[in-house]
């Protein structure tokens, strides 16, 4: 189950309404082996696609140091479908080489992407290890805290 406190949930949706036509994309990092996400970092979609993204790789590079350097690691890696629902495409399986990730998809077709748009947004989030995908489910709190001292 991914546990994603409801600031960083509705910073990667106002980042995936932004963002479209385009896919957006980015990750959300915490403390390694925590499973708490929770720095969020929006990334620049260096396809500049409706279809595909994908990080610009000297950003990617230096957050992955950074992160090397401060002990963290993704938690969440996400991105958006413009026009699809909110489910992993062969290519996304193909690249999802982070076992630990949960790989957050947001779609934004249907006219999700609108900030005066009032309907659900598909909000999903998978495992994929070696190209098996596990859906889980989505558990969106006001803060961590609340978790705490739950197994």
């Amino acid at each position: 189950m991914l546990v994603i406190e409801k600031g960083t949930y509705e910073a990667i949706v106002a980042h995936a309404r932004k963002d479209h036509p385009d896919e957006a994309c980015g990750v959300v990092i915490g403390p390694e082996g925590s499973d708490r996400a929770e720095r969020f970092v929006p990334m620049l979609n260096a396809a500049m696609s409706p279809t595909y993204y994908q990080f610009d790789d000297e950003d990617w590079k230096r957050l992955y140091n950074e992160m090397w350097d401060r002990d963290e690691e993704a938690v969440v890696i996400y991105h958006s479908h413009t026009a699809t629902e909110a489910y992993p495409s062969r290519t996304d399986i193909d690249r999802a080489q982070e076992p630990n990730a949960h790989y957050v998809l947001v779609s934004t077709r249907g006219g999700a992407h609108s900030q005066t748009y009032d309907g659900p947004v598909e909000f999903r989030s998978y495992r994929i290890i070696g190209g098996v995908v596990t859906e889980e489910e989505v558990r969106v709190v006001g803060s961590y805290e609340e978790t705490e001292g739950e197994d």
